[in-house]
This record gives C-alpha cells, structure tokens and sequence, in this order.
C-alpha cells in the first residue's frame, strides 16, 4: 500500500472502547503499510497526512487548517490530548516511581493484597511429597482513590484560529505539565499515607535536630531488608542538602547526573526532586515494588465543543489514583524538628 487509506471518520471514535488513537487504528491497521513510505507513522498521522496538515516546525498551519472540512475537524481534539499528553510526558517523575500501570474502564476498581508470610522469606527446602509455602493474593478492601484533575481551555476560536499550530502546543504542553504535577502530588500522598488500607510508610527521623547527615541515609538504607532502595524523591531544597554532603561532593564531577532533576546516589538509588514532596522528607522506595498507577482512559477532551468550534471554555482532563503494592517498599525519612 502506498497511499493512505481513504475512510470516513466522525466523532462516534471517540466514543469507541479504547478511546480515539485505537479506534482510528482499528480501521486503519499500521501493519498494512510495512514496506511503504507511510509504515513509521501512527493512523492519526497519517490522517493528519491525508488532510495536508502540518503541525509542527517553522512551516506549521494555523489552527484553522483543521476546520477546513467536517472531518478534519473530527481531528483536532484528539491533536490537543497529544499535545497534553507530551506535556505531562516531559514532566514524567511518574515512571520512575510506578511499578505497574493498570488501565480500567470504570470508576471502582480495587488493587491486590499479596500477603507474603516468614515461609515467602525464607523458601525453606520442600521435603519430597511436601507441601509447598503458600503467598495468598486477594482484593484490597477498600476502592482505590480516583481523582478526576484538568484545567479549562479558555480560548474563542477567532482568538487562536490564525495561530500556528506548533505554538498553540506549547499552551498545551504547559497544561499536561501541570496536570502531571497534580498526579505526582497524589502519588506521593499514598506513599507516605497509604491508599486507605491501613498501609502508610515506615517514619525514620534523622539523629540530630534539623540536621540530615550521610549516616541518616545510611541508616535508611538499611532498612531495606528484603527490597531495593533504587529511589530517593525529595523537594528541591532537601535535594540540596542530600548534594550538600561531604561525602557525595567527595564523588566529585557532575557525570552522576543523569538527567533533568535525577543524580545517581552511591547506594545505587536515584535521586530525584519533586515540589510535591513535603519539606524535611525523603522518600525511599523500591520502584519494582512500591506503587501501581491506576488510570480510567487517557487525556479526556470535551471534543462535541472542539468540534463545533466552541472552544471558549473547554475542559481538558485525567483520571488518575494510585495504590500502595508492598507497603514494606516504601520507607519516609523526616528531618528531626
């Protein structure tokens, strides 16, 4: 195949069972153009191919460029929840610290409960004909906690239609920032406080008062026993204590930054900073063990509105909580008062 394929779309895909992006690759598989031109780009690019829209680089269209036709118009919601969803991507602490991210279709959903008893610890020998240990797994009692967070696109369309297209997603990159700051904030509530199944996280205090010391952080990483401590999260001015120390600044360069707001700690654990945290705490967690993510769909845009053009005041969402695994795998670290 090599030429995109000619299809009707409406508005009825983003009412689909998966939402829009699978709808679109449904009818429009991406494996039926391996050999072609066309066979590194998504279905919803090569829509955007097919209705000549450019939406990025110096040669963008402006918005207008989607509302040239009925159907072109169908594409421009699922464009703003791309450009939203690159924005929460580039602020991503979330996947450094999640273990598992489960996708549901409602609203109640409740986590697992695995219960490891001394026998998980040990793995004993299994005498011929025995018994093999047991680790029960059941359902959590209470429903995980699912926050629906957003912001209103407050914009008429004769004020952005003449804008270019690659500008108009830097507005909407900013809006998924801030929606994935709220969710590492809610994330770093159920670390420290539980997901409401009586599971909050071990309190360490630091020795001396006001004060966090190297031998505080290897106190906490002996607490790890039978997880990992890969990951300290931490508000930027505690950041600067922990980068403080004599002893890491004993480390020398800066070759152990491995990233924006990342820098790889000697107990193989990466630090990284986060306004979400309170102040005076670290957290430590094993990332494998610690958290699950739990999500109802992804970027929700009003899209009867967009489509429309009535775009004065539109609201661009994420429904997002989160669960607390192996509460063992979590450890808080305060600086004593």
């Amino acid at each position: 195949m090599s030429a995109y394929r000619e299809m009707k779309i409406d508005k009825s895909l983003y009412q689909r069972r998966g939402g829009f992006f699978r709808a679109l690759e449904e009818m429009d598989p991406s494996a039926d153009y391996r050999g072609t031109d066309l066979e590194q780009l998504t279905a919803f690019e090569r829509q955007l191919k097919r209705f000549d829209i450019h939406v990025s680089g110096s040669a963008s269209d402006p918005v207008e460029k989607f509302f040239r036709t009925s159907e072109s118009a169908v594409l421009f919601p699922a464009y703003i929840g791309a450009a939203v969803e690159q924005g929460m991507q580039s602020r991503d602490i979330l996947s450094a610290i999640v273990a598992a991210k489960t996708e549901i279709d409602s609203m109640d959903y409740r986590s697992i409960l695995p219960l490891p008893d001394a026998a998980d610890r040990t793995l004993a020998d299994v005498a011929e004909g025995g018994f093999l240990p047991e680790t029960e797994i059941r359902l959590k009692e209470n429903l995980v906690h699912l926050r629906k967070r957003g912001r209103i696109l407050k914009a008429s369309y004769e004020a952005i239609r003449f804008q270019r297209l690659d500008l108009f997603a830097v507005a909407l990159r900013q809006i998924g920032a801030q929606i994935a700051r709220t969710a590492v904030e809610d994330a770093v509530k159920v670390l420290i406080e539980g997901d409401g199944n009586e599971n909050p996280a071990e309190l360490i205090e630091t020795a001396g008062s006001g004060t966090l010391t190297y031998a505080d952080l290897c106190t906490l990483w002996g607490k790890f026993e039978d997880y990992e401590m890969n990951v300290l999260l931490c508000s930027p001015e505690v950041g600067n204590k922990i980068l403080s120390l004599e002893e890491l600044r004993q480390l020398g360069d800066g070759n152990r930054f491995t990233g924006p707001g990342t820098y790889a700690t000697p107990f193989g654990a990466m630090l990284i900073k986060s306004s979400a945290v309170p102040a005076d705490t670290v957290i430590a967690l094993d990332k494998n063990c610690a958290l699950e993510m739990v999500t109802a769909g992804g970027v929700g845009v009003e899209y009867d509105k967009v489509i429309d053009c009535q775009t004065e005041r539109v609201g661009i969402t994420c429904i997002t909580g989160f669960a607390k695994l192996y509460p063992d795998a979590v450890k808080v670290l305060k600086i004593k008062a």
